[in-house]
């Protein structure tokens, strides 16, 4: 509180002047304390010094006296050097002499003014009574002063309060001004993390690091910050890394639909350019049709051809088929990661884990499904994954400095080729579904212009298709091997009757035939080849339909195209239908009727052929190029199947007169014929005619052949049971009867069951027959030896081994007769022929001596 000081009195004038009184007493006091210390100390120090000493000590003694005069502090250092000098007496004299001089000045001084204190202490007293009353005055004024001065005061307290609070808050002010931008960037950084923004994070980490902290460094919060600056670097790079690992895994979970939006794209750019030229070549072919079966089977073998299914999935696809396969994908934390490892220095160590990470999720990429084979659905799976993997890379490649080069998309490539192309080759193998191979090279063809148009060859994929084509032929070979297999056996091996015109009509238009003769007739009309010609005819049309449908978009020309088709197609017609052909027509339950339909159906085929070959050359669009095709070697697959159906038609014709040369029965020892020829052979010229009489729809050759074969099998047969070794004889009656059988077989002969031949040709297949029954019946023994070995010998085809066995047999026959109940004339004819054997072996054996020598 403020206090007015009291008005000084005369009394406190005169109190201080007692007090300096007092004070030179006090003095005086003091001097004799010290000159009482001064002896006490004298007495302890050493009598007897020197008296040269002395006076080299009185100049220190005079020093140390005015030392004690002029200050206050404790004696003990003079003392002591007084002590140490040894000079005490003499101190202390010099002390006391000083003593005595301050006492005469004290007691100068205080007489000089005992007056003019005693004048002052009457002027006190005289003051005294004023001063009670100036003091009563004072401590009213100033009590009413200190009543009046509280709430000035108290203002002035809350004023200093106030200027304080002023003061601090200014310097609050100022200091937060330099700490709140610190705290914003800091906060700043803060958020920018939590929105995963980690470069620009970054950036922020810098500023506060080497522009806003040193501002703040006298405070303690920022060497907190400064200290956890290193843990933030390393929180942003452990953070970037985590989303580059979620986007990494988001990409290998997400590639196949990027792959299959690529492929789409790809393949809407195929159809473009697709109808583009479909456009030219309508305008180029004449053939229409061709055309538009061609159309049909590339709609057939869309591997996305759903129509329904993407008119059903445009509403919520609208935005995805807008964008590319790359903007469905954020690669920003890719480049975040990369500009974080880039600023942080480690741009190499991320560039290295980036690469191996990608290449494990190649390898992954690669992995097939073991089941893929089994469905389309899996190769799509597979193929979608891959592009979808490069389709990333790509981007990355084109998007970033260094990141992904080139060289390391290369070995990507090359290392994913190879092993796309086993795969494949693989589970390829394992298919056995045309449809499925043509919509799995499909696929592959869309898979390899996709990958193309983003930079990578792919000539080894189509080289793969070339393999893949061989076995897609294959597949198609047993597939059309069961339908000829099919229309085989349920053909009726007869001639094709139709009703009416419709039936007519759909005939023509599947085969190519062309009769005016039967055009005239009227309904129902009959074909002459069976049901099976026509469908044979169309099944291999669609074969090279299925051939050239594995061929397009393998980026061959017209030529190869067409070569490629004519190979397969002269596979399947040498291979698979004359397998066929040759397996049904050694069926052994055809009957001469059906094998004889079935060589004039080889001879239609053969005549369609030419058709076929211009069918093939406009559906590839390889007419002007015929000049470099290969030949369809139907004609000579036909003309080899009729020639084995022929064939089967001598065997099973001699076959059926081996059956009826079975019931056979000749009694050898017969005595005399029975006038007419044996029912057996009657039976089989019945059957011959028949036979033969079915022969006309054959070309004329083939019946020919067949009835001379038949002949001469039944010539060789009839020699057979003369010359059989079972039979030990043979009587003349049995001869006899013998050749009327042959005559009948003559007769046969001559009434030409088969037109065409030449006079005499048939009748030749009976000659050797004929001369040796002659030369039996008219025993005419001697002109067959006189003209032996002439040519104008009647009997020229009758060899002496062959009469040798004849006549062994007759002898042996004669043996049972009794020699003495023979005629002469019977005797006579014995000896003849004992005679005649001996010449006959004289023949046999001067030929065989003749051929040694």
């Amino acid at each position: 509180m403020f206090r007015v000081p009291p008005l000084l009195h005369t009394w406190r004038d005169v109190t201080r002047l007692s007090e300096t009184s007092f004070s030179n007493m006090a003095a005086s006091n003091h001097w004799k304390k010290i000159s009482a210390a001064v002896k006490f100390v004298s007495k302890d120090a050493a009598a007897s010094q020197e008296k040269a000493r002395l006076e080299a000590i009185e100049a220190q003694h005079e020093l140390l006296v005015s030392e004690i005069e002029a200050t206050d502090a404790p004696l003990g250092p003079v003392c002591r050097a007084v002590y140490d000098n040894e000079g005490h007496e003499t101190f202390l004299e010099k002390l006391n002499t000083r003593i005595r001089s301050h006492d005469r000045d004290i007691e100068r001084m205080c007489n000089h003014h005992y007056q003019g204190f005693i004048d002052s202490i009457t002027e006190l007293l005289k003051v005294r009574s004023e001063a009670v009353k100036l003091q009563s005055l004072v401590t009213e004024s100033n009590a009413a002063l200190q009543e009046s001065s509280k709430e000035l005061v108290k203002k002035s307290e809350e004023l200093l309060q106030c200027r304080r609070i002023q003061k601090n808050i200014t310097s609050a002010t100022e200091s937060l001004s330099l700490c709140l931008p610190v705290l914003e960037m800091y906060i700043k950084l803060k958020e920018q993390m939590d929105q995963k923004r980690y470069y620009p994070a970054l950036k922020t980490l810098e500023q506060l690091e080497h522009t806003y902290l040193p501002r703040v460094s006298r405070y303690r919060f920022s060497k907190i910050m400064a200290d956890a600056i290193p843990r933030l670097r390393e929180s942003i790079k452990d953070a970037s890394m985590s989303d580059l690992k979620d986007f990494l895994e988001s990409i290998r979970k997400h590639s196949e639909r990027i792959g299959e939006h690529a492929m789409s794209h790809a393949l809407k750019q195929k159809d473009l350019d697709r109808v583009l030229v479909r456009k030219y070549l309508m305008k180029k072919s004449g053939n229409k049709k061709v055309q538009e079966e061609k159309k049909e089977a590339e709609e057939e073998t869309n591997p996305f051809g759903n129509e329904d299914g993407e008119d059903e999935d445009d509403d919520d696809e609208d935005e995805d088929e807008e964008r590319s396969a790359q903007d469905m994908i954020d690669f920003s934390p890719v480049y975040r990661c990369m500009h974080i490892y880039s600023v942080l220095g480690a741009r190499e160590q991320f560039e290295n884990y980036y690469r191996k990470q990608r290449r494990k999720q190649a390898r992954l990429a690669l992995q097939p499904q073991s089941n893929m084979h089994e469905t389309l659905q899996g190769y799509k799976s597979y193929f979608h994954q891959i592009i979808g993997f490069f389709v990333v890379e790509d981007t990355v490649m084109n998007t970033t400095q260094g990141l992904v080069s080139r060289q390391f998309m290369d070995e990507l490539w090359d290392m994913a080729l190879s092993k796309i192309i086993a795969v494949l080759r693989t589970h390829s193998a394992y298919c056995t579904d045309a449809t499925l191979m043509l919509e799995i090279k499909n696929l592959i063809v869309l898979f390899s212009d996709t990958l193309a148009g983003y930079g990578f060859p792919v000539s080894q994929l189509y080289d793969l298709l070339m393999e893949i084509r061989d076995q897609y032929n294959e597949i198609l070979m047993k597939r059309w091997l069961q339908i000829f297999r099919e229309i085989l056996e349920s053909d009726t091996c007869a001639p094709l009757y139709v009703a009416d015109k419709e039936e007519y009509s759909e005939i023509i238009r599947s085969f190519p035939y062309q009769d005016e003769a039967l055009e005239k007739e009227d309904f129902p009309k009959r074909f002459p080849f069976s049901g099976s010609v026509p469908q044979v005819y169309k099944q291999i049309k669609e074969f090279a339909y299925a051939c050239i449908k594995f061929s397009e978009d393998l980026n061959l020309s017209h030529t190869e195209i067409d070569d490629m088709v004519r190979k397969s197609t002269n596979l399947l017609l040498t291979r698979t239908l004359s397998g066929c052909l040759t397996s049904h027509i050694k069926k052994q339950t055809l009957g001469m009727a059906e094998l004889v339909q079935i060589s004039i159906n080889t001879t239609h085929l053969e005549t369609a052929c030419v058709y076929l070959e211009d069918f093939i050359s406009n559906m590839t669009g390889a007419v002007g190029d015929s000049v470099h095709t290969a030949r369809l070697q139907g004609t000579n697959t036909f003309k080899d199947t009729r020639q084995e159906a022929e064939s089967q038609i001598y065997s099973k014709l001699n076959t059926k007169i081996d059956e009826f040369l079975d019931l056979a029965c000749y009694n050898w020892t017969l005595q005399e014929p029975r006038g007419h020829a044996s029912g057996y052979l009657m039976d089989l010229i019945a059957f011959l005619q028949s036979t033969f009489a079915v022969f006309t729809n054959l070309p004329g050759k083939v019946a020919q052949t067949a009835c001379m074969s038949a002949c001469k099998h039944l010539a060789s047969s009839l020699m057979t049971f003369l010359l059989d070794n079972e039979v030990r004889q043979v009587s003349m009656g049995a001869l006899q009867q013998f050749n009327l059988d042959v005559i009948q077989c003559e007769q046969f002969v001559d009434s030409e069951p088969v037109p065409g031949f030449k006079d005499g040709a048939l009748q030749m297949t009976f000659v050797e027959l004929r001369q040796l029954l002659d030369l039996f019946m008219a025993w005419d023994w001697s002109l067959y030896l006189s003209d032996y070995g002439q040519e104008r010998n009647k009997y020229v085809r009758v060899h002496p081994s062959t009469a040798i066995t004849i006549l062994e047999k007759m002898r042996e026959a004669d043996k049972k007769k009794n020699l003495f109940s023979l005629k002469k004339n019977e005797r006579d004819r014995r000896k003849l022929l004992d005679a005649v054997l001996k010449q006959l072996r004289q023949l046999v054996n001067g030929g065989s001596n003749r051929i040694q020598e």
